[in-house]
Protein backbone atom coordinates (compact mmCIF):
# COMPACT_ATOMS: atom_id res chain seq x y z
CA UNK A 1 0.00 0.00 0.00
CA UNK A 2 0.97 3.43 -0.85
CA UNK A 3 1.52 4.70 2.70
CA UNK A 4 3.41 0.99 4.30
CA UNK A 5 6.14 3.27 5.62
CA UNK A 6 3.94 4.70 7.72
CA UNK A 7 2.05 1.55 9.00
CA UNK A 8 5.38 -0.37 9.91
CA UNK A 9 7.30 2.14 11.00
CA UNK A 10 4.36 2.95 13.42
CA UNK A 11 4.35 -0.96 14.03
CA UNK A 12 7.87 -0.65 14.41
CA UNK A 13 7.59 2.59 16.84
CA UNK A 14 5.39 0.86 19.02
CA UNK A 15 6.98 -2.35 19.49
CA UNK A 16 10.41 0.09 20.52
CA UNK A 17 8.57 2.29 22.53
CA UNK A 18 7.33 -0.96 24.90
CA UNK A 19 10.56 -2.24 24.78
CA UNK A 20 11.99 0.80 26.36
CA UNK A 21 9.54 0.32 29.28
CA UNK A 22 6.44 2.14 28.30
CA UNK A 23 3.90 -0.52 30.05
CA UNK A 24 4.28 -0.16 33.97
CA UNK A 25 6.59 -2.81 35.95
CA UNK A 26 7.30 -4.76 32.31
CA UNK A 27 10.39 -4.68 30.06
CA UNK A 28 11.27 -7.04 27.45
CA UNK A 29 14.93 -8.51 27.55
CA UNK A 30 15.03 -9.12 23.81
CA UNK A 31 12.98 -7.42 21.08
CA UNK A 32 12.55 -9.80 17.99
CA UNK A 33 11.45 -8.27 14.53
CA UNK A 34 11.26 -10.33 11.67
CA UNK A 35 11.77 -8.79 7.89
CA UNK A 36 11.53 -5.44 6.31
CA UNK A 37 8.10 -4.53 8.29
CA UNK A 38 10.31 -4.26 11.69
CA UNK A 39 13.17 -3.55 10.53
CA UNK A 40 13.36 0.15 11.92
CA UNK A 41 12.81 -1.75 15.73
CA UNK A 42 15.73 -2.20 16.56
CA UNK A 43 16.67 1.26 14.61
CA UNK A 44 14.55 3.36 17.15
CA UNK A 45 15.75 1.28 20.48
CA UNK A 46 19.58 1.91 19.15
CA UNK A 47 19.37 5.83 18.13
CA UNK A 48 16.81 6.52 21.14
CA UNK A 49 19.35 5.17 23.48
CA UNK A 50 17.92 2.40 24.72
CA UNK A 51 20.75 0.19 25.78
CA UNK A 52 19.00 -2.79 28.36
CA UNK A 53 16.69 -4.33 25.26
CA UNK A 54 18.88 -6.45 22.99
CA UNK A 55 17.52 -6.85 19.50
CA UNK A 56 16.96 -10.01 16.69
CA UNK A 57 16.56 -9.62 12.85
CA UNK A 58 15.40 -12.51 10.99
CA UNK A 59 15.63 -12.26 7.06
CA UNK A 60 13.06 -14.13 5.76
CA UNK A 61 13.76 -12.88 2.33
CA UNK A 62 16.16 -10.57 1.62
CA UNK A 63 14.51 -9.62 -1.97
CA UNK A 64 12.09 -7.13 -0.09
CA UNK A 65 14.13 -3.87 1.26
CA UNK A 66 11.62 -2.42 2.50
CA UNK A 67 12.18 1.32 0.28
CA UNK A 68 10.58 4.78 1.79
CA UNK A 69 11.46 8.07 0.22
CA UNK A 70 14.56 9.78 1.79
CA UNK A 71 11.72 12.88 2.33
CA UNK A 72 9.92 10.48 4.84
CA UNK A 73 12.53 10.37 7.78
CA UNK A 74 10.68 13.03 9.82
CA UNK A 75 7.80 11.97 9.27
CA UNK A 76 9.05 8.53 10.31
CA UNK A 77 10.08 9.54 13.68
CA UNK A 78 13.88 9.22 12.43
CA UNK A 79 17.09 11.76 12.94
CA UNK A 80 18.42 13.12 10.05
CA UNK A 81 21.69 11.67 10.17
CA UNK A 82 19.98 8.50 9.73
CA UNK A 83 20.22 9.00 5.59
CA UNK A 84 23.73 7.33 5.54
CA UNK A 85 25.67 4.86 3.99
CA UNK A 86 26.67 3.35 7.09
CA UNK A 87 22.64 3.65 8.61
CA UNK A 88 19.77 2.84 6.35
CA UNK A 89 20.88 4.63 2.62
CA UNK A 90 19.96 2.62 0.35
CA UNK A 91 20.98 3.43 -3.18
CA UNK A 92 19.45 6.76 -2.88
CA UNK A 93 16.22 5.88 -0.68
CA UNK A 94 15.66 4.15 2.89
CA UNK A 95 15.71 0.61 3.54
CA UNK A 96 13.89 -0.24 6.72
CA UNK A 97 15.38 -3.66 6.19
CA UNK A 98 18.89 -1.68 6.04
CA UNK A 99 17.89 -0.16 9.36
CA UNK A 100 18.01 -3.44 11.18
CA UNK A 101 20.43 -4.93 9.66
CA UNK A 102 22.79 -2.73 11.17
CA UNK A 103 21.72 -1.80 14.55
CA UNK A 104 20.22 -4.94 15.42
CA UNK A 105 22.39 -7.19 17.96
CA UNK A 106 22.15 -10.49 16.31
CA UNK A 107 20.99 -10.71 12.94
CA UNK A 108 19.81 -14.47 11.34
CA UNK A 109 18.19 -15.60 8.56
CA UNK A 110 15.55 -19.21 7.53
CA UNK A 111 18.38 -21.71 7.18
CA UNK A 112 22.23 -22.33 7.44
CA UNK A 113 22.71 -22.52 3.51
CA UNK A 114 21.36 -19.17 2.75
CA UNK A 115 23.13 -17.52 5.57
CA UNK A 116 26.18 -18.42 3.52
CA UNK A 117 24.68 -16.90 0.32
CA UNK A 118 23.49 -13.76 1.54
CA UNK A 119 27.18 -13.09 1.95
CA UNK A 120 27.49 -13.47 -1.78
CA UNK A 121 26.58 -10.46 -4.62
CA UNK A 122 24.73 -13.10 -6.40
CA UNK A 123 22.74 -13.63 -3.84
CA UNK A 124 23.15 -10.41 -1.80
CA UNK A 125 20.53 -8.46 -2.99
CA UNK A 126 22.10 -5.64 -3.03
CA UNK A 127 22.90 -5.68 1.05
CA UNK A 128 25.70 -8.14 1.18
CA UNK A 129 28.29 -5.67 1.80
CA UNK A 130 26.09 -4.93 5.23
CA UNK A 131 26.10 -8.56 5.76
CA UNK A 132 29.68 -9.37 5.46
CA UNK A 133 30.18 -6.47 8.05
CA UNK A 134 27.93 -8.15 10.40
CA UNK A 135 29.37 -11.29 9.46
CA UNK A 136 30.07 -12.62 13.46
CA UNK A 137 26.95 -11.59 14.01
CA UNK A 138 24.67 -13.85 11.53
CA UNK A 139 23.27 -17.10 11.99
CA UNK A 140 20.97 -19.54 9.64
CA UNK A 141 18.62 -21.23 11.59
CA UNK A 142 15.76 -23.32 9.97
CA UNK A 143 12.17 -22.71 9.63
CA UNK A 144 9.81 -25.61 11.13
CA UNK A 145 6.35 -26.42 10.91
CA UNK A 146 3.33 -27.49 13.19
CA UNK A 147 3.69 -31.33 13.00
CA UNK A 148 0.24 -31.17 15.14
CA UNK A 149 -1.21 -29.06 12.56
CA UNK A 150 0.18 -31.31 9.64
CA UNK A 151 -0.25 -34.34 10.24
CA UNK A 152 -1.42 -37.31 7.58
CA UNK A 153 -2.67 -39.13 10.32
CA UNK A 154 -5.41 -36.78 11.16
CA UNK A 155 -5.83 -34.66 8.79
CA UNK A 156 -9.81 -34.19 7.71
CA UNK A 157 -9.11 -32.60 4.43
CA UNK A 158 -7.56 -36.38 2.94
CA UNK A 159 -9.80 -39.02 1.83
CA UNK A 160 -7.67 -41.33 3.40
CA UNK A 161 -5.18 -40.31 6.63
CA UNK A 162 -2.14 -42.53 6.91
CA UNK A 163 1.16 -42.77 8.29
CA UNK A 164 4.79 -43.65 7.79
CA UNK A 165 3.66 -47.49 9.44
CA UNK A 166 0.51 -47.80 7.13
CA UNK A 167 1.71 -45.96 3.63
CA UNK A 168 -0.65 -48.09 1.43
CA UNK A 169 -3.28 -46.63 2.28
CA UNK A 170 -1.70 -43.28 0.94
CA UNK A 171 -3.31 -44.33 -2.96
CA UNK A 172 -6.57 -43.65 -2.06
CA UNK A 173 -5.41 -39.87 -1.54
CA UNK A 174 -3.81 -39.83 -4.66
CA UNK A 175 -7.39 -41.27 -6.93
CA UNK A 176 -9.18 -38.64 -5.05
CA UNK A 177 -6.49 -36.20 -6.25
CA UNK A 178 -6.83 -36.98 -9.61
CA UNK A 179 -10.71 -37.05 -9.63
CA UNK A 180 -11.09 -33.65 -7.66
CA UNK A 181 -8.29 -32.58 -10.83
CA UNK A 182 -10.26 -34.03 -13.74
CA UNK A 183 -6.25 -36.28 -14.46
CA UNK A 184 -6.88 -39.36 -15.71
CA UNK A 185 -7.41 -42.14 -13.25
CA UNK A 186 -4.02 -44.27 -13.07
CA UNK A 187 -2.44 -45.54 -10.11
CA UNK A 188 0.80 -46.19 -12.06
CA UNK A 189 1.10 -42.93 -13.83
CA UNK A 190 3.72 -40.34 -11.72
CA UNK A 191 1.92 -37.24 -10.29
CA UNK A 192 3.97 -34.52 -9.82
CA UNK A 193 2.95 -31.52 -8.03
CA UNK A 194 3.12 -27.72 -7.09
CA UNK A 195 1.88 -26.07 -3.74
CA UNK A 196 3.57 -22.23 -4.50
CA UNK A 197 3.26 -19.14 -5.21
CA UNK A 198 3.76 -18.62 -9.34
CA UNK A 199 6.17 -16.38 -9.56
CA UNK A 200 10.10 -16.01 -11.28
CA UNK A 201 11.20 -16.60 -7.66
CA UNK A 202 9.70 -20.01 -7.58
CA UNK A 203 11.11 -21.01 -10.93
CA UNK A 204 7.86 -21.93 -12.43
CA UNK A 205 8.35 -20.43 -15.65
CA UNK A 206 11.02 -23.20 -16.05
CA UNK A 207 8.47 -25.53 -15.12
CA UNK A 208 6.43 -24.50 -17.96
CA UNK A 209 9.43 -25.04 -19.92
CA UNK A 210 10.05 -28.41 -18.62
CA UNK A 211 6.77 -29.49 -19.21
CA UNK A 212 7.47 -31.73 -22.15
CA UNK A 213 10.02 -33.67 -20.70
CA UNK A 214 7.79 -34.35 -17.78
CA UNK A 215 4.83 -35.48 -20.56
CA UNK A 216 7.58 -37.69 -21.72
CA UNK A 217 7.88 -39.64 -18.85
CA UNK A 218 4.27 -40.42 -18.78
CA UNK A 219 3.78 -38.17 -15.81
CA UNK A 220 0.79 -35.79 -14.49
CA UNK A 221 0.83 -32.41 -13.02
CA UNK A 222 -1.50 -30.73 -10.72
CA UNK A 223 -0.82 -27.32 -9.93
CA UNK A 224 -2.02 -25.11 -6.89
CA UNK A 225 -1.25 -21.47 -6.67
CA UNK A 226 -1.66 -18.04 -8.15
CA UNK A 227 0.64 -15.29 -8.80
CA UNK A 228 2.68 -13.64 -12.09
CA UNK A 229 -0.01 -13.38 -14.64
CA UNK A 230 1.52 -14.61 -17.43
CA UNK A 231 2.59 -17.71 -15.05
CA UNK A 232 -0.62 -18.35 -14.00
CA UNK A 233 -1.75 -17.80 -17.69
CA UNK A 234 0.94 -20.08 -18.56
CA UNK A 235 -0.12 -23.33 -16.61
CA UNK A 236 -4.01 -22.20 -17.58
CA UNK A 237 -2.77 -23.41 -21.45
CA UNK A 238 -0.85 -26.14 -20.42
CA UNK A 239 -4.12 -27.59 -18.86
CA UNK A 240 -6.01 -26.95 -21.58
CA UNK A 241 -3.63 -28.45 -23.70
CA UNK A 242 -3.24 -31.65 -22.35
CA UNK A 243 -6.61 -32.83 -20.66
CA UNK A 244 -5.95 -35.28 -18.48
CA UNK A 245 -2.42 -35.18 -18.24
CA UNK A 246 -1.90 -31.58 -16.89
CA UNK A 247 -4.42 -29.52 -14.23
CA UNK A 248 -3.96 -26.27 -12.19
CA UNK A 249 -6.24 -24.63 -9.79
CA UNK A 250 -5.60 -20.76 -9.70
CA UNK A 251 -5.76 -19.49 -6.24
CA UNK A 252 -5.09 -20.72 -2.28
CA UNK A 253 -7.37 -23.45 -0.31
CA UNK A 254 -5.37 -24.63 2.50
CA UNK A 255 -7.20 -27.97 2.38
CA UNK A 256 -6.55 -28.27 -1.16
CA UNK A 257 -3.09 -28.17 -0.06
CA UNK A 258 -3.27 -30.87 1.69
CA UNK A 259 -4.66 -33.07 -0.17
CA UNK A 260 -1.98 -32.20 -2.77
CA UNK A 261 0.71 -32.93 -0.57
CA UNK A 262 -1.18 -36.20 0.74
CA UNK A 263 -1.76 -37.46 -2.72
CA UNK A 264 1.05 -36.50 -4.96
CA UNK A 265 4.10 -38.53 -5.53
CA UNK A 266 6.24 -35.91 -5.72
CA UNK A 267 6.53 -32.03 -5.01
CA UNK A 268 8.50 -29.96 -7.74
CA UNK A 269 10.12 -26.80 -6.32
CA UNK A 270 12.37 -25.21 -8.57
CA UNK A 271 13.38 -22.28 -7.06
CA UNK A 272 15.95 -19.67 -7.90
CA UNK A 273 16.70 -18.83 -4.15
CA UNK A 274 14.67 -20.16 -1.21
CA UNK A 275 15.52 -19.18 2.21
CA UNK A 276 14.42 -21.82 3.72
CA UNK A 277 10.61 -23.04 2.04
CA UNK A 278 7.92 -24.44 3.76
CA UNK A 279 6.52 -26.52 1.23
CA UNK A 280 9.27 -29.11 0.98
CA UNK A 281 9.06 -29.67 5.03
CA UNK A 282 4.84 -30.28 4.38
CA UNK A 283 5.75 -32.75 1.33
CA UNK A 284 7.94 -34.68 3.58
CA UNK A 285 5.63 -34.89 6.18
CA UNK A 286 2.75 -36.81 4.04
CA UNK A 287 5.32 -38.58 2.39
CA UNK A 288 5.63 -36.73 -1.08
CA UNK A 289 8.94 -36.49 -2.55
CA UNK A 290 10.33 -33.23 -2.69
CA UNK A 291 12.23 -32.40 -6.02
CA UNK A 292 13.78 -29.19 -5.50
CA UNK A 293 16.56 -26.87 -6.64
CA UNK A 294 20.15 -26.91 -4.71
CA UNK A 295 19.65 -23.56 -3.20
CA UNK A 296 19.20 -22.02 0.47
CA UNK A 297 17.13 -24.35 2.55
CA UNK A 298 16.23 -26.61 0.02
CA UNK A 299 19.69 -27.76 -0.10
CA UNK A 300 18.86 -28.24 4.03
CA UNK A 301 16.45 -30.19 4.48
CA UNK A 302 16.12 -32.78 1.69
CA UNK A 303 18.96 -35.20 1.41
CA UNK A 304 19.78 -35.93 -2.61
CA UNK A 305 18.92 -39.61 -3.80
CA UNK A 306 22.73 -39.83 -5.07
CA UNK A 307 24.26 -42.84 -5.47
CA UNK A 308 25.89 -42.76 -1.81
CA UNK A 309 22.71 -41.69 -0.67
CA UNK A 310 20.37 -44.75 -1.64
CA UNK A 311 23.39 -47.29 -0.91
CA UNK A 312 23.15 -45.91 2.89
CA UNK A 313 19.47 -45.67 2.75
CA UNK A 314 18.95 -42.46 3.96
CA UNK A 315 17.59 -39.94 0.81
CA UNK A 316 14.36 -37.99 1.02
CA UNK A 317 14.05 -36.65 -2.13
CA UNK A 318 15.94 -35.20 -5.06
CA UNK A 319 18.30 -31.61 -5.37
CA UNK A 320 19.18 -30.23 -8.86
CA UNK A 321 22.18 -28.17 -9.92
CA UNK A 322 22.10 -25.69 -11.97
CA UNK A 323 18.34 -24.59 -11.84
CA UNK A 324 17.47 -23.99 -15.38
CA UNK A 325 15.09 -26.07 -17.82
CA UNK A 326 17.38 -28.65 -18.51
CA UNK A 327 18.32 -28.94 -14.93
CA UNK A 328 14.82 -29.37 -13.91
CA UNK A 329 14.32 -31.65 -16.34
CA UNK A 330 16.93 -33.70 -15.75
CA UNK A 331 15.63 -33.63 -12.03
CA UNK A 332 12.04 -34.84 -13.23
CA UNK A 333 13.32 -37.95 -15.38
CA UNK A 334 15.16 -39.03 -12.41
CA UNK A 335 12.64 -39.03 -9.82
CA UNK A 336 10.43 -41.07 -12.84
CA UNK A 337 13.24 -43.40 -12.79
CA UNK A 338 13.27 -43.85 -9.10
CA UNK A 339 9.60 -44.13 -9.17
CA UNK A 340 9.69 -47.19 -10.83
CA UNK A 341 11.78 -49.21 -8.44
CA UNK A 342 8.74 -49.28 -6.07
CA UNK A 343 11.28 -50.99 -3.13
CA UNK A 344 13.37 -47.84 -3.53
CA UNK A 345 11.05 -45.67 -3.31
CA UNK A 346 8.91 -46.62 -0.20
CA UNK A 347 12.09 -46.53 1.47
CA UNK A 348 12.30 -42.77 0.06
CA UNK A 349 9.33 -42.48 1.57
CA UNK A 350 9.50 -43.50 4.77
CA UNK A 351 12.54 -41.64 5.57
CA UNK A 352 10.69 -38.33 4.54
CA UNK A 353 8.28 -39.06 7.12
CA UNK A 354 10.76 -40.06 9.48
CA UNK A 355 12.50 -36.32 9.05
CA UNK A 356 11.69 -34.37 11.86
CA UNK A 357 10.44 -31.34 10.26
CA UNK A 358 9.32 -29.33 13.59
CA UNK A 359 10.00 -26.38 15.48
CA UNK A 360 12.02 -28.61 18.36
CA UNK A 361 15.53 -28.46 17.01
CA UNK A 362 15.29 -24.45 15.86
CA UNK A 363 13.16 -24.52 18.92
CA UNK A 364 16.50 -24.47 21.19
CA UNK A 365 18.38 -22.36 19.12
CA UNK A 366 16.66 -19.66 18.87
CA UNK A 367 16.53 -20.60 22.96
CA UNK A 368 20.14 -20.75 23.54
CA UNK A 369 20.52 -17.45 21.25
CA UNK A 370 17.87 -15.41 23.32
CA UNK A 371 20.09 -16.92 26.65
CA UNK A 372 23.47 -15.93 25.08
CA UNK A 373 22.44 -11.97 24.09
CA UNK A 374 19.88 -12.19 27.66
CA UNK A 375 23.15 -12.56 29.61
CA UNK A 376 25.65 -10.50 27.91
Amino acid sequence: WPDNPLRFASLAAAAARIASGALPGWQPHIVHAHDWQAGLAPAYLRWWGVPDTKTILTIHNLAFAGKFDASLLEVLWLPPDAMAIDRLEFYGAGSMLKAGLVTADRVTTVSPTYAAEILTSESGMGLDGVLRNRGADLSGILNGIDIAAWNPADDPHLAAPFSRAHLERRGANKTALQARFGLTQNPNAMLFGVVSRLSWQKGLDLLLEALPALLACGAQLAVLGAGETDLETGFAAAAADNPGRVACHIGYDEGLARQLQGGIDALLVPSRFEPCGLTQLCALRYGAIPVVARTGGLVDTVIDANPMAQQSGVATGIQFAPVTAAGLGGAIGRAALLYRDRTAWRQMQENAMATDVSWRAPARLYAALYRSLATT
